[in-house]
């Protein structure tokens, strides 16, 4: 199963256009979004093509195969407009035996876990820079951002691949790539 997950467009045509393009190519059975949809945020530059209507617009096309977590500029306003739910504060997802707790991470963090047992994992987006690292008994996962990367990274999403959890850049480049732990049979 193929999983593609992604953070942060905050309103961009642009990149949420070039996602739903990798998305499609890339055989993915659901997209993640892990919140900061369509605003881009007061402590955040405008992205390219700021067009939150082309967005809402491209995304409702996929309402069927979207798994959405509330990022902190995501509202109720941006509910009434798309037409998948995207108001949950985490998800708890399992795919072939990976039991993820999905969240944005304004919350909830490497630095502020919710409650885990070992081999979980924790994935998340909020902080733009990307991750892939086992911390003791857990795994502490981010995709970046897709719009408004930071820390120099480039614009990226993640793929999940049976076992392997692999950060890439828009252009198809591996940038990290990490091999999962199945907690379950």
């Amino acid at each position: 199963m193929k999983i593609l997950f992604a953070s942060d467009i905050h309103g961009s045509a642009y990149y949420c256009k070039r996602l739903l393009e990798i998305y499609e190519a890339s055989g993915a059975e659901r997209l993640i979004l892990l919140g900061d949809i369509l605003y881009h945020g007061p402590r955040n530059d405008l992205p390219k093509e700021y067009a939150p209507k082309q967005v809402i617009a491209m995304l409702n096309q996929y309402k069927n195969e979207i798994y959405a977590i509330r990022g902190n500029c995501d509202t109720e306003v941006d509910q009434m407009v798309l037409e998948f739910p995207i108001m949950a504060d985490y998800g708890l997802l399992c795919f072939d035996g990976l039991i993820f707790y999905a969240t944005h991470g304004h919350v909830y963090n490497e630095d502020h876990l919710p409650p885990m047992q070992p081999g979980d994992i924790l994935i998340h987006g909020h902080t733009h820079l990307l991750r892939a690292d086992k911390i003791g008994d857990i795994t502490v996962l981010n995709p970046g951002s897709v719009s408004i990367p930071k820390g120099g990274n480039p614009n990226t999403y993640a793929l999940l691949d049976g076992n392997t959890f692999s950060i890439r850049s828009l252009d198809g480049d591996v940038v990290k790539e990490l091999e999962l732990e199945r907690t379950m049979n």
